[in-house]
């Protein structure tokens, strides 16, 4: 008999958003500027790439460590402990191909049929295929638009049951451009303590905040290293998104679980891009400040362009490199609204309803993935639809 597994077919499919709807578009040849998706636009840096080069032809192409090389996970560990504040060490540090590998890993060790795990809403939809495919329950606690999205332990511990098995944090917040100050981190940090919970926390933007704002690991506050599973990649940071290597600390009593995951999927990460993962954080600051640099005039540009036109008001995102304007003046649902501005001004935006209901009467729109040339000829169009209204 042909039939699915009930992992699949109760599995939400959710990751890509008005991307397939221009996808369709672009196919028929038409000119879209694309902000839906939160991919890089700059290069990946010369050094990075002749590292990784390097390796290859110094015939690293066999099987290395299944946890990464030791080399990556010594440097990882150095870089956790001295720019994230985590006591880790090597052993605390297993190599994955991205971010998005790493919270499958994590929710496939920890959880099992019937948990279930909180999410902050605005959330973001990856995550919540991986709960699901695990057999857990996905559960949304509402933050509040009026209060800037800030983290509010009430409306988390609501959510509590005795199911629940894990909070998820992403910090900076995709896809409100948040960045939790460590009071919000240390309340749900008690949350979780009280309840002996666990927090897997996505940190993939930790690098990419504005203004002097600074991004807090929650695993470096008080208690919080035994029951915090940190999940970081270069995808962002180091326009790498599809080199797929990213990183996660743990405590060493999950580790063995994480590794039985991981030795069953891939094994191990390609061993000659850790070369290149490695070069890029031991290389000089310069190259990451001047990335940021770049999406610091980008944020500036279209949050100051999106706040010229009626009916749409934006603040400036503290980190991501995502606006978050908010359109309810204008009366038309999200969704329906994202799609308006495909068919009339051939500009790729997300709806907020993607990402919950929290979001509804928000665009989500990417503004690290276009050139500048592109995001002003966006901005040029927004500004025409918007006025049309």
């Amino acid at each position: 008999m042909r039939r699915l597994a009930k992992r699949i077919s109760t599995t939400s499919v959710k990751s890509f958003g008005m991307y397939e709807k221009a996808a369709r578009l672009a196919d028929a040849g038409l000119d879209l500027i694309h902000l839906e998706v939160g991919r890089p636009y700059a290069d990946t840096p010369a050094h990075i790439k002749q590292a990784t080069i390097a390796a290859l032809t110094a015939g690293k192409v066999h099987y290395s460590d299944p946890r990464g090389t030791p080399e990556l996970r010594q440097t990882l560990a150095e870089k956790l402990r001295l720019r994230n504040e985590m006591n880790v060490g090597p052993q605390d540090v297993l190599v994955t191909n991205g971010l998005t590998h790493a919270s499958f890993a994590v929710f496939m060790a920890l959880l099992d049929h019937g948990d279930e795990v909180i999410l902050l809403e605005p959330h973001y939809p990856q995550h919540v295929g991986k709960i699901e495919l695990a057999g857990a329950v996905p559960v949304f606690a509402r933050l509040d638009v009026e209060n800037n999205f800030a983290i509010d332990p009430a409306a988390v511990e609501a959510m509590v049951t005795p199911r629940t098995r894990v909070i998820v944090l992403v910090n900076p917040a995709n896809p409100t451009g948040r960045v939790y100050s460590r009071a919000e981190l240390q309340a749900l940090a008690d949350i979780a303590t009280r309840h002996d919970l666990i927090v897997v926390s996505d940190e993939v933007y930790e690098d990419i905040t504005y203004d002097g704002v600074r991004h807090i690991s929650i695993a470096a506050l008080d208690g919080m290293a035994e029951r915090t599973v940190s999940m970081f990649a270069f995808t962002k940071s180091y326009a790498m998104d599809g080199w797929r290597i990213g990183y996660l600390a743990a405590p060493q009593w999950l580790m063995p679980a994480l590794l039985k995951v991981t030795l069953n999927d891939v094994t191990h990460v390609n061993t000659f891009i850790q070369d290149g993962a490695r070069a890029a954080v031991l290389g000089p600051e310069s190259v990451l400040q001047e990335l940021v640099a770049d999406d610091l005039r980008k944020r500036d540009f279209v949050v100051k362009s999106l706040n010229q036109m009626p009916g749409v008001s934006c603040a400036f995102p503290e980190g991501t490199i995502y606006a978050f304007p908010d359109i309810r003046q204008t009366g038309i649902p999200s969704q329906e609204l994202a799609d308006m501005i495909l068919e009339k001004a051939r500009v790729v935006v997300e709806a907020g309803s993607f990402y919950g209901a929290a979001a509804e009467g928000r665009l989500r729109i990417c503004f690290g993935s276009e050139s500048m040339a592109r995001l002003e000829q966006g901005m040029k169009r927004l500004q025409t639809f918007f006025n049309g209204l």
